[in-house]
């Protein structure tokens, strides 16, 4: 059935699809991705596709748009091309952030995008650690919602003294994916109340846990601005933290994201490869696990009609 496995990289994130590629032992597929003289794009699909298991790695990072757009066009070409099954890998689904009407006339995009995969051909979606897990209740398709969770954990765990850990949660809202990653360390957590002031901004108040003296790591799906993470490294030493980690999912690193996490007082920062991280943003205290194995291994139980799910038990 191996023959039947195609594996097609977009733009945002080649060096993991072809991480993807060598651990599942087949080349990727060739995919031209050019732009014409009026800025339309213009995707062929350079490999025969016909009655294939076809599989499309794309993060929606920046430019997010022309990043969806690339990969709606791809699912629409392999459709064309009669692939038996086309699976869109989206490791970072940024849309999930739009997720509720939290404001008068605005759009909830993360079912927008969820339609719009569905209309251009994705016969399922594989994707990591979404915002909010009713996001994949968005989706009339097939969704395989991996966690990166066990990966993040499994590194504090083989290089962190574990015995004075607390891991925080920067909100309620976050609280559960906290709860999860505390829980498979075996250490105590922490929650902050904040208050989101605009999409840049927050305001925190007051530390809700015992973390004077501790070694805290704050853990997040995504460090995009950076902005949440240094106003919560400012109330967690105003609370007489000792010393101070961060970990996330998907680091989005955009805007003024780099600067603000050299400047602050975080000792380390560990986030996964779900989002391309290009050199310049590449600091002396932050770590790139790479969730290449776990997409792989997802990937060949999909082809083979394996359980995802037994994946993480």
């Amino acid at each position: 059935m191996k023959d039947a496995l195609q594996v097609f990289a977009c733009g945002s994130n080649r060096a993991l699809a072809a991480e993807i590629g060598r651990i599942l032992d087949i080349p990727v597929s060739p995919l031209e991705i050019s732009r014409f003289s009026n800025d339309n794009l213009h995707v062929q699909v350079q490999a025969n596709v016909r009655e294939r298991d076809v599989f499309v790695v794309q993060s929606f990072t920046e430019p997010v748009s022309d990043h969806i757009m690339e990969l709606m066009i791809t699912l629409d070409a392999l459709r064309s091309a009669s692939a038996r099954r086309v699976t869109a890998v989206v490791p970072y689904y940024s849309y999930a952030r739009s997720d509720k009407k939290d404001a008068p006339r605005i759009s909830i995009t993360g079912r927008l995008v969820a339609d719009m995969l569905q209309t251009a051909g994705a016969d399922r979606v594989l994707t990591m650690d979404l915002h909010a897990d009713q996001v994949h209740g968005f989706f009339s398709i097939p969704v395989d919602h991996l966690t990166a969770i066990p990966t993040i954990a499994n590194h504090f765990r083989e290089h962190y003294d574990l015995s004075n850990m607390v891991a925080v949660a920067t909100d309620a809202g976050g609280a559960k994916r906290v709860g999860r990653f505390s829980e498979r360390l075996g250490i105590p957590m922490a929650i902050i109340d904040k208050r989101r002031v605009s999409d840049t901004q927050v305001k925190q108040g007051q530390v809700v846990g015992e973390v004077r003296g501790k070694d805290v790591v704050i853990f997040e799906d995504e460090i995009s601005t950076g902005g949440t993470l240094v106003s919560t490294v400012d109330t967690l030493r105003a609370a007489g933290a000792r010393s101070i980690h961060a970990g996330a999912v998907h680091g989005v690193l955009c805007g003024p994201a780099i600067e603000r996490l050299r400047e602050s007082a975080i000792e380390s920062i560990v986030v996964t490869n779900t989002c391309r991280i290009d050199e310049d943003k590449h600091l002396d205290k932050l770590t790139v696990l790479t969730v290449a194995p776990l997409l792989a291994a997802a990937i060949e139980r999909i082809h083979s009609g394996e359980s995802v799910g037994a994946l993480f038990q």
